[in-house]
């Protein structure tokens, strides 16, 4: 459906995206992660067309988004971290513009009927938008993107600013669109990524550096399938037990009681012991109390695979002085922003 060769963006000497190949196919749910000025909404905005690219190719359902930028936006839904929201308008009045602008040609109540109920905007149709909440404000902005009945949804940090509550409500609905469209989903919250998304892929200065699902992205971080056990039985000789296994490649264990240790165990590959540690421990009167699968969460991987320590340079006598001799002045010019 989304498909990205060799993008290059550049703004001057700055490389917003450094030769980007992925792949979005037909159905799929993708989050598409990374920090702070990665690239992820300059690759957003070189699919629907906002912006051109420098090289390379982004083609969507087989059409050049260069060549053919009409028929291509009218496949998808974008809906910018700021909603393109007119405040002064009420929300049907506002949907009938974008309608309009978009040129559709179904039934303009109808349609617009069927796209409120979808995001559960109904009951504001006919107030401003400006006094609405935020969590409304987002659902009138996702009810635009909808227009049209669009194949591909681009949404870039629907949940932005929301409580927990209307970030809850807002995933439920994104997931109920994913069933019938293809959508590509940016966010921080990268639980909410994890519930929503078949796959990810992350992006970081400009590069891909991963693309796959959560789980699988877990186990090429750590090397190794890892499950957490909880033992009634003494410590060493259920260590005595479990250290029979080849596969193990290493075990911590941590006290939960006065007979019961939990056991997290490491093994290599894609080895899988848990029906014959059963066997195992149940013959030697050692009863397995809970048994649970354990991995790096996809907040951990964004962190391994986005994160670089830069070292410290030390700072010379003169250097230091400066500092010392200023450190009053800087006090109180800052404001505390990071």
């Amino acid at each position: 459906m989304i498909e990205i060769l060799n993008l290059t963006k550049r703004f001057g000497n700055k490389v917003a995206v450094d030769d980007v190949s992925f792949k979005v196919e037909k159905g799929e749910i993708v989050g598409f992660l990374g920090p702070n000025g990665a690239g992820k909404t300059t690759t957003m905005n070189i699919i629907t067309g906002y912006i051109s690219s420098t090289s390379g190719v982004c083609q969507v359902d087989g059409l050049d988004v260069l060549k053919n930028p009409e028929q291509v936006k009218s496949k998808i839904g974008y809906l910018p971290e700021n909603p393109p929201l007119y405040l002064d308008m009420t929300v049907y009045d506002y949907l009938v513009f974008v309608y309009k602008l978009k040129n559709i040609k179904n039934d303009v109540q109808k349609h617009i009927k069927e796209v409120m109920e979808t995001v559960k905007i109904t009951a504001v149709a006919h107030r401003i938008i400006k006094n609405l909440s935020k969590g409304y404000k987002q659902r009138v902005g996702l009810a635009q993107t909808l227009l049209g009945d669009p194949e591909i949804l681009i949404l870039d940090e629907p949940t932005a600013g929301l409580d927990p509550k209307q970030i809850n409500e807002i995933r439920n609905v994104i997931k109920s669109l994913g069933k019938e469209r293809t959508v590509i989903l940016s966010s921080h919250i990268l639980p909410e990524v994890s519930a929503i998304c078949e796959r990810v892929v992350i992006i970081n200065n400009g590069k891909i550096v991963a693309e796959d699902t959560p789980e699988n992205l877990s186990k090429s971080m750590t090397g190794a399938s890892s499950f957490k056990v909880r033992i009634e039985g003494d410590e060493q000789k259920v260590l005595d037990v479990l250290h029979t296994f080849d596969e193990i490649q290493n075990i911590n264990s941590v006290k939960k009681d006065e007979n019961a240790f939990d056991y997290y165990i490491e093994t290599a590959d894609d080895a899988d012991i848990r029906r014959e540690m059963f066997y195992l421990l149940a013959q030697n009167q050692m009863p397995i109390l809970e048994l649970g699968a354990q991995s790096l969460s996809l907040e951990d991987v964004f962190l391994k695979l986005t994160t670089v320590e830069q070292p410290i340079p030390a700072a010379s006598n003169e250097v230091k002085e400066d500092i010392s001799e200023n450190t009053a002045q800087e006090a109180d010019n800052n404001d505390g922003s990071i």
